[in-house]
Protein backbone atom coordinates (compact mmCIF):
# COMPACT_ATOMS: atom_id res chain seq x y z
CA UNK A 1 0.00 0.00 0.00
CA UNK A 2 1.32 3.21 -0.71
CA UNK A 3 1.53 5.63 2.23
CA UNK A 4 1.84 9.45 2.72
CA UNK A 5 5.39 9.68 2.67
CA UNK A 6 5.83 7.74 -0.46
CA UNK A 7 3.42 9.77 -2.63
CA UNK A 8 5.13 12.49 -1.47
CA UNK A 9 8.49 11.34 -2.63
CA UNK A 10 7.34 9.84 -5.72
CA UNK A 11 4.53 13.14 -6.60
CA UNK A 12 8.26 14.80 -6.59
CA UNK A 13 5.78 17.44 -4.75
CA UNK A 14 3.92 18.41 -7.55
CA UNK A 15 0.56 17.91 -5.08
CA UNK A 16 1.64 20.17 -2.17
CA UNK A 17 2.74 22.86 -4.56
CA UNK A 18 -0.45 22.61 -6.12
CA UNK A 19 -2.26 22.67 -3.26
CA UNK A 20 -0.49 25.58 -1.63
CA UNK A 21 -0.88 27.88 -5.24
CA UNK A 22 -4.92 27.05 -4.49
CA UNK A 23 -4.79 27.98 -1.00
CA UNK A 24 -2.99 31.13 -2.00
CA UNK A 25 -5.34 31.83 -4.54
CA UNK A 26 -8.37 31.36 -1.91
CA UNK A 27 -6.63 33.30 0.36
CA UNK A 28 -5.92 36.55 -1.37
CA UNK A 29 -9.42 36.26 -3.32
CA UNK A 30 -10.95 37.12 0.17
CA UNK A 31 -8.55 39.83 1.10
CA UNK A 32 -8.46 41.08 -2.04
CA UNK A 33 -11.80 42.03 -4.09
CA UNK A 34 -9.38 43.18 -6.95
CA UNK A 35 -7.00 39.63 -6.94
CA UNK A 36 -9.54 37.54 -9.18
CA UNK A 37 -9.68 39.85 -11.76
CA UNK A 38 -9.12 39.20 -15.53
CA UNK A 39 -6.43 42.16 -15.58
CA UNK A 40 -4.65 40.85 -12.24
CA UNK A 41 -4.61 37.52 -13.05
CA UNK A 42 -2.79 38.30 -16.65
CA UNK A 43 -0.17 40.44 -14.82
CA UNK A 44 0.47 37.82 -12.36
CA UNK A 45 1.25 35.72 -15.56
CA UNK A 46 3.41 38.41 -17.23
CA UNK A 47 5.17 39.15 -13.96
CA UNK A 48 5.99 35.17 -13.33
CA UNK A 49 6.82 34.50 -17.29
CA UNK A 50 10.46 35.94 -16.83
CA UNK A 51 11.28 33.88 -13.78
CA UNK A 52 9.15 31.21 -15.33
CA UNK A 53 11.40 31.02 -18.49
CA UNK A 54 14.44 30.47 -17.05
CA UNK A 55 13.02 28.15 -14.31
CA UNK A 56 11.95 25.96 -16.99
CA UNK A 57 15.99 25.21 -18.01
CA UNK A 58 16.88 25.21 -14.66
CA UNK A 59 14.79 22.80 -13.74
CA UNK A 60 16.86 20.30 -16.63
CA UNK A 61 20.36 21.40 -14.82
CA UNK A 62 19.05 20.63 -11.35
CA UNK A 63 17.22 17.28 -12.30
CA UNK A 64 21.08 16.49 -13.99
CA UNK A 65 22.24 17.37 -10.40
CA UNK A 66 24.31 20.77 -11.26
CA UNK A 67 22.60 24.51 -10.56
CA UNK A 68 23.28 27.43 -13.01
CA UNK A 69 23.86 30.91 -10.79
CA UNK A 70 25.18 32.97 -14.07
CA UNK A 71 21.06 32.76 -15.62
CA UNK A 72 20.67 35.95 -14.05
CA UNK A 73 23.91 37.94 -15.66
CA UNK A 74 22.80 35.80 -18.78
CA UNK A 75 19.38 37.65 -18.71
CA UNK A 76 20.96 41.45 -18.43
CA UNK A 77 23.81 40.78 -21.02
CA UNK A 78 20.90 39.16 -23.50
CA UNK A 79 18.45 42.39 -22.96
CA UNK A 80 21.29 44.53 -23.85
CA UNK A 81 22.51 42.81 -27.03
CA UNK A 82 18.79 42.98 -28.40
CA UNK A 83 18.27 46.51 -27.29
CA UNK A 84 21.66 47.61 -28.23
CA UNK A 85 21.92 45.93 -31.71
CA UNK A 86 18.94 47.73 -33.00
CA UNK A 87 20.62 49.89 -35.86
CA UNK A 88 20.84 47.00 -37.50
CA UNK A 89 17.69 45.21 -37.56
CA UNK A 90 15.39 43.53 -34.57
CA UNK A 91 15.03 40.63 -35.99
CA UNK A 92 19.27 40.27 -36.15
CA UNK A 93 19.74 42.10 -32.17
CA UNK A 94 17.47 39.14 -30.94
CA UNK A 95 19.53 36.15 -32.98
CA UNK A 96 22.28 37.92 -31.96
CA UNK A 97 20.75 37.36 -27.79
CA UNK A 98 19.67 34.21 -28.36
CA UNK A 99 22.74 32.70 -29.83
CA UNK A 100 24.90 34.97 -27.03
CA UNK A 101 22.41 32.74 -24.54
CA UNK A 102 23.56 29.55 -25.87
CA UNK A 103 27.31 30.12 -26.23
CA UNK A 104 27.13 30.53 -22.62
CA UNK A 105 25.34 27.92 -21.47
CA UNK A 106 27.97 26.13 -23.83
CA UNK A 107 30.80 27.15 -22.39
CA UNK A 108 29.31 26.57 -18.91
CA UNK A 109 28.30 23.19 -19.72
CA UNK A 110 32.05 22.07 -21.78
CA UNK A 111 33.85 23.84 -18.65
CA UNK A 112 31.91 21.48 -16.04
CA UNK A 113 32.15 18.49 -18.58
CA UNK A 114 35.27 18.91 -19.18
CA UNK A 115 37.24 19.61 -16.14
CA UNK A 116 35.10 18.17 -13.28
CA UNK A 117 34.98 21.24 -11.64
CA UNK A 118 31.55 21.76 -9.64
CA UNK A 119 29.06 23.44 -11.01
CA UNK A 120 28.15 25.97 -8.11
CA UNK A 121 31.91 27.55 -8.75
CA UNK A 122 32.41 27.11 -12.75
CA UNK A 123 29.01 29.07 -13.05
CA UNK A 124 29.47 31.41 -9.79
CA UNK A 125 32.77 32.77 -11.83
CA UNK A 126 30.70 32.78 -15.14
CA UNK A 127 27.94 35.09 -13.47
CA UNK A 128 30.96 37.63 -12.24
CA UNK A 129 32.32 37.07 -15.31
CA UNK A 130 29.43 38.03 -17.80
CA UNK A 131 28.15 40.82 -15.25
CA UNK A 132 31.29 42.62 -16.13
CA UNK A 133 31.23 41.95 -19.66
CA UNK A 134 27.62 43.62 -19.54
CA UNK A 135 29.24 46.38 -18.09
CA UNK A 136 32.24 46.58 -20.68
CA UNK A 137 29.61 46.29 -23.38
CA UNK A 138 26.98 48.96 -22.59
CA UNK A 139 29.74 51.13 -20.82
CA UNK A 140 27.80 51.87 -17.81
CA UNK A 141 24.94 53.12 -19.60
CA UNK A 142 21.34 52.27 -20.38
CA UNK A 143 20.08 51.00 -23.60
CA UNK A 144 16.51 52.52 -24.90
CA UNK A 145 14.77 50.97 -27.96
CA UNK A 146 14.22 53.02 -30.68
CA UNK A 147 12.16 50.88 -32.41
CA UNK A 148 8.57 51.28 -30.90
CA UNK A 149 7.43 47.70 -32.34
CA UNK A 150 9.93 46.09 -29.97
CA UNK A 151 8.43 47.56 -26.70
CA UNK A 152 5.22 47.36 -28.23
CA UNK A 153 5.52 43.48 -28.59
CA UNK A 154 5.96 43.56 -24.77
CA UNK A 155 2.68 45.02 -24.14
CA UNK A 156 0.67 42.88 -26.82
CA UNK A 157 -1.96 40.39 -26.46
CA UNK A 158 -4.10 38.07 -28.28
CA UNK A 159 -7.48 38.83 -26.72
CA UNK A 160 -7.32 38.94 -23.28
CA UNK A 161 -4.11 36.84 -22.43
CA UNK A 162 -0.46 38.55 -23.02
CA UNK A 163 1.85 37.67 -25.99
CA UNK A 164 4.52 37.29 -22.95
CA UNK A 165 1.82 34.54 -21.14
CA UNK A 166 1.43 32.80 -24.26
CA UNK A 167 5.14 32.40 -24.75
CA UNK A 168 5.39 31.13 -21.58
CA UNK A 169 2.91 28.55 -21.40
CA UNK A 170 3.97 27.46 -24.74
CA UNK A 171 7.40 26.86 -23.83
CA UNK A 172 6.20 25.08 -20.45
CA UNK A 173 3.97 22.63 -22.24
CA UNK A 174 7.06 22.16 -24.87
CA UNK A 175 9.72 21.76 -21.78
CA UNK A 176 7.05 19.09 -20.17
CA UNK A 177 7.00 16.94 -23.44
CA UNK A 178 10.31 16.89 -24.07
CA UNK A 179 11.30 15.75 -20.39
CA UNK A 180 8.37 12.93 -20.14
CA UNK A 181 8.25 11.44 -23.32
CA UNK A 182 12.27 11.70 -25.50
CA UNK A 183 14.99 10.03 -24.82
CA UNK A 184 16.77 13.33 -23.75
CA UNK A 185 14.21 13.57 -20.50
CA UNK A 186 14.46 9.95 -19.76
CA UNK A 187 18.75 10.34 -19.58
CA UNK A 188 18.57 14.16 -17.84
CA UNK A 189 16.99 11.83 -14.97
CA UNK A 190 19.34 9.09 -15.15
CA UNK A 191 22.32 11.07 -15.17
CA UNK A 192 21.09 12.93 -11.63
CA UNK A 193 20.09 9.56 -10.17
CA UNK A 194 23.16 7.56 -10.63
CA UNK A 195 25.85 8.85 -12.75
CA UNK A 196 27.84 5.94 -12.54
CA UNK A 197 25.05 3.57 -13.68
CA UNK A 198 24.11 6.06 -16.42
CA UNK A 199 27.84 5.75 -17.90
CA UNK A 200 27.40 2.07 -17.23
CA UNK A 201 24.42 2.31 -19.31
CA UNK A 202 25.87 4.02 -22.52
CA UNK A 203 25.02 7.35 -21.65
CA UNK A 204 26.77 10.23 -23.02
CA UNK A 205 27.00 11.94 -19.82
CA UNK A 206 28.66 15.10 -20.81
CA UNK A 207 26.66 15.54 -23.76
CA UNK A 208 23.79 15.95 -21.86
CA UNK A 209 25.14 17.86 -19.13
CA UNK A 210 25.91 20.28 -21.85
CA UNK A 211 22.71 20.65 -23.66
CA UNK A 212 20.70 21.34 -20.58
CA UNK A 213 23.27 24.12 -19.53
CA UNK A 214 22.25 25.58 -23.21
CA UNK A 215 18.76 25.16 -22.88
CA UNK A 216 18.67 27.49 -19.31
CA UNK A 217 21.44 29.76 -21.17
CA UNK A 218 18.99 29.72 -24.21
CA UNK A 219 15.75 30.51 -21.83
CA UNK A 220 18.17 32.97 -19.66
CA UNK A 221 18.46 34.70 -22.91
CA UNK A 222 14.58 34.78 -23.93
CA UNK A 223 13.55 36.19 -20.68
CA UNK A 224 16.32 39.05 -21.31
CA UNK A 225 14.85 39.61 -24.62
CA UNK A 226 11.25 39.39 -23.42
CA UNK A 227 11.79 41.36 -20.30
CA UNK A 228 13.70 44.28 -22.50
CA UNK A 229 10.27 44.66 -24.77
CA UNK A 230 8.13 45.06 -21.71
CA UNK A 231 10.82 48.06 -20.50
CA UNK A 232 11.61 49.29 -23.64
CA UNK A 233 15.23 49.56 -22.47
CA UNK A 234 17.79 47.51 -20.95
CA UNK A 235 19.80 48.28 -17.85
CA UNK A 236 23.77 47.03 -17.08
CA UNK A 237 22.20 45.50 -13.40
CA UNK A 238 19.02 43.54 -15.27
CA UNK A 239 18.81 40.41 -14.09
CA UNK A 240 20.12 40.69 -10.43
CA UNK A 241 18.71 38.40 -8.09
CA UNK A 242 17.00 36.23 -10.50
CA UNK A 243 19.19 33.13 -10.32
CA UNK A 244 18.06 33.10 -6.55
CA UNK A 245 13.82 33.55 -7.42
CA UNK A 246 14.60 30.94 -10.02
CA UNK A 247 15.65 28.17 -8.19
CA UNK A 248 13.54 28.93 -5.28
CA UNK A 249 10.77 28.45 -7.54
CA UNK A 250 12.38 25.35 -8.92
CA UNK A 251 12.88 23.64 -5.59
CA UNK A 252 9.56 24.59 -4.49
CA UNK A 253 8.32 22.48 -7.33
CA UNK A 254 9.99 19.55 -5.68
CA UNK A 255 13.05 19.40 -7.97
CA UNK A 256 15.53 17.94 -5.91
CA UNK A 257 19.00 19.76 -5.51
CA UNK A 258 21.02 16.33 -5.55
CA UNK A 259 19.81 15.75 -8.53
CA UNK A 260 17.08 12.49 -10.09
CA UNK A 261 14.26 14.05 -9.76
CA UNK A 262 11.83 17.38 -10.55
CA UNK A 263 9.22 18.14 -13.10
CA UNK A 264 8.04 20.70 -14.98
CA UNK A 265 4.65 20.43 -13.59
CA UNK A 266 6.25 20.87 -9.92
CA UNK A 267 8.31 24.42 -11.47
CA UNK A 268 5.05 26.05 -12.70
CA UNK A 269 3.46 25.60 -9.67
CA UNK A 270 6.34 27.30 -7.41
CA UNK A 271 6.62 30.02 -9.91
CA UNK A 272 2.68 31.05 -9.70
CA UNK A 273 3.32 30.51 -6.35
CA UNK A 274 5.90 33.30 -5.61
CA UNK A 275 4.15 35.11 -8.52
CA UNK A 276 0.65 34.67 -6.65
CA UNK A 277 2.48 35.12 -3.42
CA UNK A 278 4.42 38.83 -4.43
CA UNK A 279 0.85 40.31 -6.30
CA UNK A 280 -1.23 39.30 -3.32
CA UNK A 281 0.72 40.85 -0.48
CA UNK A 282 1.31 44.01 -2.87
CA UNK A 283 -2.36 44.27 -3.55
CA UNK A 284 -2.73 43.99 0.60
CA UNK A 285 0.10 46.74 1.03
CA UNK A 286 2.56 44.79 2.52
CA UNK A 287 6.20 45.86 2.54
CA UNK A 288 7.88 44.03 -0.29
CA UNK A 289 10.47 42.60 2.32
CA UNK A 290 8.22 40.54 4.05
CA UNK A 291 7.65 38.43 1.03
CA UNK A 292 10.99 37.82 0.96
CA UNK A 293 10.76 36.34 4.64
CA UNK A 294 8.11 34.22 3.87
CA UNK A 295 9.75 32.71 0.83
CA UNK A 296 12.68 32.03 2.85
CA UNK A 297 10.66 30.11 5.55
CA UNK A 298 8.41 28.19 3.03
CA UNK A 299 11.87 27.19 1.15
CA UNK A 300 14.16 25.86 4.45
CA UNK A 301 10.91 24.20 5.54
CA UNK A 302 10.48 22.40 1.92
CA UNK A 303 13.97 21.37 1.87
CA UNK A 304 13.63 20.02 5.84
CA UNK A 305 10.92 17.57 4.64
CA UNK A 306 12.34 16.99 1.82
CA UNK A 307 15.43 15.62 3.38
CA UNK A 308 13.78 13.79 5.61
CA UNK A 309 11.73 12.05 3.36
CA UNK A 310 15.27 10.93 1.73
CA UNK A 311 16.35 10.04 5.38
CA UNK A 312 13.22 7.40 5.47
CA UNK A 313 13.58 6.14 2.00
CA UNK A 314 17.63 5.77 2.48
CA UNK A 315 16.99 4.06 5.76
CA UNK A 316 14.31 1.91 4.24
CA UNK A 317 16.73 0.57 1.24
CA UNK A 318 19.27 -0.51 3.45
CA UNK A 319 16.50 -2.68 6.00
Amino acid sequence: MLDMKSFLKGSGFIQPIWVFVVALIIFFSFMSEYFLSVGNITNILVQTSTIGLIALGMTYVMINGNIDLSVGATLGLAASLAVGLQDYGITLAVIVALVAGLVLGAINGLIVWKTGVNAFIVTLGAMIGIRGLIFVYTQEQSFYATNFAYSDFGTSSIGPIPVLAIIFLVCTLIMHLVLKKTGHGRNTFAVGGNTEAALDAGIRIGRHMMINFMIVGFFAALAGVLLSTQMGAATPNLGRDYELWTITAVVLGGTKLAGGYGSITGTLGGVLAIGILRNGMNLMQVPAFYVLVILGVILISVLIIDQKLNVHSSKGVRI
